[in-house]
C-alpha cells in the first residue's frame, strides 16, 4: 500500500484513453519531501501527465515562472518558502493559475486550518495527506477540464 494511496487508477486505463484524457497537460509539484514527490510523479506520469517538480515554494514560483504548468499541486508546510506564501505570490502573478494545496500538517492559524487558509489565497481544491492516489488522479482530471 503506498503512502498516499493504494489503488493505480491509470494503469487500468488503455494508453489511448489516458493520452486523451490527459491532453498532454503539465503538472508542477511543489513538496519538499522527496517520497511524496516520488508517488505524485509516478501516479500523475502514468496517467499520462507531464510532470514538472520543485522542493520548495521558492523553486516553485520560479519553475512556474520559467514555463507555466496547466496545474499546481502544492505542499503547505514546507522549508524557505511555504505553499501559502507561495500560493498568495503565484495568484498574484498568474491568476488564472490551477492550484491543488495537499498538507499533512494540522496545525491551525487562529481559527482557521491551514487548507482552509490555502481556499482563501487561491487553491481551487486542497487535499489532507494522507490521501488516496486515485483521488488525487481524479481531482486533478477535474481541475484541468474546468
Amino acid at each position: 500500500m503506498h503512502a498516499l494511496g493504494s489503488h493505480n487508477h491509470a494503469a487500468a486505463l488503455p494508453d489511448a484513453e489516458r493520452v486523451s484524457r490527459t491532453s498532454m497537460s503539465t503538472v508542477l509539484i511543489v513538496d519538499d519531501e522527496d517520497a511524496i514527490r516520488q508517488l505524485i510523479r509516478d501516479a500523475l506520469g502514468q496517467a499520462g501527465y507531464h510532470v514538472s517538480e520543485a522542493r520548495d515554494g521558492k523553486e516553485g514560483l520560479l519553475r512556474y515562472r520559467q514555463s507555466p504548468a496547466d496545474l499546481v499541486i502544492m505542499d503547505i508546510l514546507m522549508p524557505d518558502q511555504d505553499g501559502l506564501e507561495s500560493i498568495l505570490t503565484l495568484r498574484r502573478e498568474f491568476p488564472a493559475a490551477r492550484i491543488i494545496a495537499i498538507t499533512g500538517g494540522s496545525d491551525m492559524i487562529g481559527i482557521l486550518n491551514f487548507l482552509d487558509v490555502a481556499k482563501m489565497l487561491g487553491a481551487r481544491r486542497t487535499l489532507q495527506k494522507p490521501f488516496d492516489i486515485k483521488h488525487l488522479l481524479d481531482v486533478v482530471q477535474v481541475e484541468l477540464r474546468t
